[in-house]
């Protein structure tokens, strides 16, 4: 990896002579707070040599000119929510926060669209939204502490993918600050354009190393007015699973579906402190979300969905109130409950492959000294499923040693169905060496080459996806 200059005491002046002194920080206490994302290892943690706080676009070319200038490398950070330590500055020099460009700048629901820098919360771009009558698609289930320029970079996906897509398939266009410092317009609000390549697609999900995003301009549309969360509690996890492709062949068309594991219903049950019913203790939950513009379209999907969740063999099927939700929007967090060090995975398979997946790491996942096989959490309408494992008291050596061993089991198992090693968290620094060995060389070897020819001096996020 590419060896950089420390942040000097030259380079400190041109950034608060850029910025405002209050806005370039240095106090160890300050650098200790940024050293980590979700991470909870400490051996993953690195500390930044400085932190800045630019409040637009032009700020943030010239943090990014400066860095050229003085051979310093930058690493973007949103609401450091990354669980595969995108946001962890893993070669030192700088962490640049987004959080000050942090205005809605424009609504039009004439236009069907919103323009919002990349500081703004997901759950405010979803509100402002919701409150005029629209609906804003991308709902990653940490929506109320990520920020929407992290959403673009990584590629969030959520729990409306099933219907609506990724965070990719809400964007007209964004506003980019280069890897040397110029600021660009990519995409435009169109519903359809072939004019040459499509860079505001390149740009999202390339997790920083292309390009800061400082603003975007997203789709809105129409918001359905009638919706049903429907709860189905199995106990037998194939039955569960099994029920995918039904729906998926009945034309039901929903938002979402969503799958718990029985040691997640335990455990987010316990987190959130709620034990009453519908919860049971041997509960396998799925949970589907049924939109329309039609009342009795719901009523029909509602019916139609219950009697497939009973053939397929559910205990019971009920209407989820927002404490399933809850539920399942504390996944991660229950984690710590069972261990202080745990690591999540995000690997993706065609939706006909995720049962057979899931069913695979269950069987392979008993073999492992984990305290816990492995939890399993899934986005099984879109086929992106997410493995949590627990170190526990396990030594450094037999964390490490069993890790490695498990995933490339289930890397293996993966690929062979077409899949891929993430679906919505990206690669990181977490997954760098994983990335070189599942990927095609060539596929590998052209990525590289993007970078190279974009950022040639590899100052943005370095060490995360793949090394030049």
């Amino acid at each position: 990896m590419k060896k950089y200059n420390k942040v000097s005491p030259e380079l400190l002046a041109e950034l608060e002579a850029a910025l405002g002194k209050e806005n370039v920080q240095t106090e160890p206490e300050v650098l200790d707070r940024y050293k980590t994302d979700e991470e909870t290892d400490p051996k993953m943690f690195h500390l930044p040599e400085a932190v800045v706080r630019p409040a637009s676009a032009e700020e943030t070319a010239a943090v990014v000119k400066l860095c050229n200038k003085y051979d310093v490398p930058i690493t973007v950070r949103g609401g450091g929510t990354s669980l595969a330590d995108g946001a962890i500055p893993v070669c030192g020099g700088l962490v640049l926060l987004t959080e000050r460009m942090n205005k809605i700048l424009e609504m039009n629901t004439d236009g069907l669209y919103m323009i919002a820098e990349a500081g703004v919360r997901t759950v405010d771009i979803q509100k402002k939204a919701n409150e005029a009558g629209y609906l804003y698609a991308g709902d990653p289930c940490s929506a109320e502490s990520c920020l929407i320029g992290g959403n673009l970079a990584t590629n969030a996906g959520g729990n409306k993918a099933v219907r609506y897509g990724v965070t990719r398939n809400q964007v007209y266009s964004l506003e980019v600050v280069t890897p040397t410092g110029e600021i660009v317009e990519v995409g435009s609000r169109l519903k359809k354009c072939s004019t040459g390549y499509c860079m505001e697609q390149l740009i999202m999900g390339s997790e920083g190393t292309l390009g800061i995003i400082t603003k975007a301009t997203l789709k809105l549309l129409p918001l359905p007015p009638y919706r049903l969360d429907l709860l189905a509690i199995f106990d037998d996890p194939a039955k569960a699973l099994d029920m995918v492709p039904l729906i998926a062949k009945a034309g039901i068309n929903p938002t979402s579906i969503e799958y718990m594991d029985n040691s997640y219903v335990r455990g987010t049950s316990e987190y959130i402190e709620f034990k009453d019913p519908p919860y049971k203790e041997n509960g396998i939950y799925v949970i589907v979300t049924l939109e329309t513009f039609n009342e009795d379209e719901l009523d029909m999907k509602m019916e139609q969905l219950s009697s497939l969740c009973e053939e397929a063999g559910a205990i019971d099927v009920l209407e989820a109130d927002d404490r399933i939700w809850a539920m399942r929007r504390n996944c991660q967090e229950s984690v710590r409950l069972i261990s202080l060090i745990s690591l999540t995975d995000d690997v993706v398979v065609p939706v006909d492959k995720i049962a057979d997946t899931i069913k695979y790491i269950m069987k392979i996942g008993e073999k492992y000294p984990f305290p816990v096989p492995a939890k399993i959490n899934a986005h099984i309408g879109d086929g992106n499923l997410h493995i949590v494992l627990c170190k526990g008291e396990l030594s450094d050596k037999e964390w490490e040693e069993n890790v490695h061993a498990f995933h490339e089991e289930v890397y293996e198992y993966a690929y062979a169905q077409g899949g891929r090693l993430a679906g919505e968290h990206g690669i990181g620094a977490k997954k760098l060496g994983y990335m070189a060995e599942f990927t095609p060389a060539a596929e590998l070897d052209l990525m590289k080459k993007i970078k190279l020819a974009w950022d040639p001096k590899l100052i943005l996020n370095p060490g995360k996806i793949f090394e030049c």
